[in-house]
């Protein structure tokens, strides 16, 4: 009885030690980042607001900065036109199933208190450029904004 209580210990704990995040696709993404395209169906004709900040098309030319070994990193937007300008500290992740999840940590907040974030999927991903790939649903249907990266 000892025996069988032993193992399924053990195997409690190595299952609760399972990594909750892709590390090979972290440290990939390590660096600094152009945002240079955003696609969708639709192109000028629908307005997609994106991370609540702007119009997706503002969000071409921004700089992402990622540090894979604390999650943490920047956006910055330069504004212009119709655009603001914005910069703003995140903490990201990437799940084993691929999936990006980023949320915006003011000055002087603890991620841990921010509940709310973005999730997107990981595409594509090479030493220098990938997507992350957003789902929307609009009028009953759900369609995908990719954004395109490259390395600095």
């Amino acid at each position: 009885m000892k025996k069988v209580l032993t193992i399924g210990l053990m195997a409690l704990f190595v299952v609760s030690c399972k990594p909750t995040m892709d590390s090979k696709s972290q440290v990939g993404l390590k660096g600094n980042w152009t945002l240079t395209k955003v696609d969708h169906i639709g192109g000028d004709f629908v307005k997609v607001n994106s991370f609540d900040i702007a119009d997706a098309k503002c969000f071409v030319g921004s700089q992402w900065k990622f540090v894979s070994n604390n999650n943490s990193g920047v956006i910055t937007m330069n504004g212009g036109g119709d655009c603001p300008t914005f910069e703003n500290n995140i903490k990201w992740t990437i799940s084993p199933s691929g999936d990006f999840n980023f949320k915006f940590i003011d000055e002087g907040v603890k991620a841990k208190h921010v509940s709310t974030g973005y999730s997107m999927k990981v595409r594509n991903q090479s030493e220098t450029s990938f997507q992350l790939v957003d789902k929307v649903y609009s009028g009953g249907q759900s369609y995908d904004i990719t954004y395109q990266f490259s390395r600095n």
